[in-house]
């Protein structure tokens, strides 16, 4: 797997928060960013009073903060997004020198405008950038967002909602793999969206923006749609499944949950597809084996 991943965590733990110091010592992190010394002092004096282990109350001061983690689950960066009224502003920062130049920035942002529209229904999202800082100027644009003004030292760039859902509906927001939805499943789980809650209704209702509509009789064979059982490979573990609405899931594979976490994940792909998928505490590898049953493909439409 090449394709660059990042999943964004909102825990901050004390071992966090170290990385974090060790980031911000190095001048070519932070010589773009504007906040880098307020930052510091207060990870610094966080550390030097509070003895707990999560610390994640005391960074959400002000705003949200979240890790980024690479598919290997090891902390590369950090996102924060401040909402003030109706837009929303995101710094990011790419940890280590190392792991810049692979596409981790852009990754990031991803899942950052996620978050802002998604989870705290952002009307805009807003990043400056210091004019010298190339590679955020390039990714936040390879993003979709565009330079609303700019002076000697800053940049401004934004993108509003309707630009952002346009774009992922289009395909050009950089999500790797088309998913496909039936008219119908994407009309019970719009509903669904409006009962449920929880990181898990983020992920779905990105999903479902995402996917490519299609009429019931029309969808493919081999993709996973709701009431489907499929074949699935975690990581090195073979696991049947079958796809449910909430109220008819068990909490076992028989019926999982499209609310759950792997549930979300395998909506819309096809046989062979396979991607890495943020679980509870870990990044997960996931491949679509078979498809055992469809409904669609059964003629089974009142499912």
């Amino acid at each position: 797997m090449n394709k660059p991943f990042i999943s964004l965590c909102p825990e901050i733990t004390r071992a966090n928060a170290l990385t974090l110091m060790d980031w911000l010592e190095d001048e070519c992190v932070t010589r773009h960013l504007s906040d880098s010394r307020h930052v510091s002092r207060f990870i610094e004096q966080v550390i030097g009073r509070v003895q707990l282990p999560i610390l994640t109350h005391l960074f959400n001061q002000g705003g949200r903060f979240f890790m980024a983690y690479d598919r290997h689950d090891v902390p590369v960066g950090f996102v924060r997004l401040v909402k003030t009224g109706p837009d929303c502003e995101m710094v990011l920062v790419i940890g280590n020198r190392d792991n810049w130049g692979r596409k981790l920035g852009a990754s990031a942002i991803r899942e950052g405008m996620k978050l802002a529209f998604f989870d705290m229904r952002a009307e805009k999202l807003i990043a400056k950038i210091h004019p010298d800082n190339a590679r955020s100027l390039k990714a936040f644009l390879h993003c979709g967002f565009l330079l609303d003004s700019e002076t000697p030292t800053l940049k401004s760039f934004s993108v509003t909602s309707e630009r952002y859902l346009r774009l992922l509906r289009e395909g050009a927001v950089g999500v790797p793999t088309d998913i496909y939805i039936t008219e119908i499943d994407k009309a019970r789980l719009r509903s669904l969206l409006s009962l449920e809650l929880g990181e898990a209704v983020v992920e779905l209702e990105h999903e479902i923006e995402r996917a490519i509509v299609v009429d019931p009789q029309q969808v493919a064979r081999d993709v996973v749609t709701m009431n489907s059982r499929a074949l699935l490979q975690l990581d090195n573990e073979e696991v049947e499944v079958a796809l449910v609405y909430p109220e008819d899931a068990d909490g076992s594979a028989e019926k999982l949950s499209v609310c759950s976490a792997i549930g979300t994940a395998i909506l819309g792909y096809k046989e062979g597809d396979a991607f890495d998928w943020r679980i509870p505490e870990r990044t997960c590898h996931i491949r679509i084996e078979k498809v055992l049953y469809q409904p669609e493909a059964a003629g089974d439409f009142h499912l």
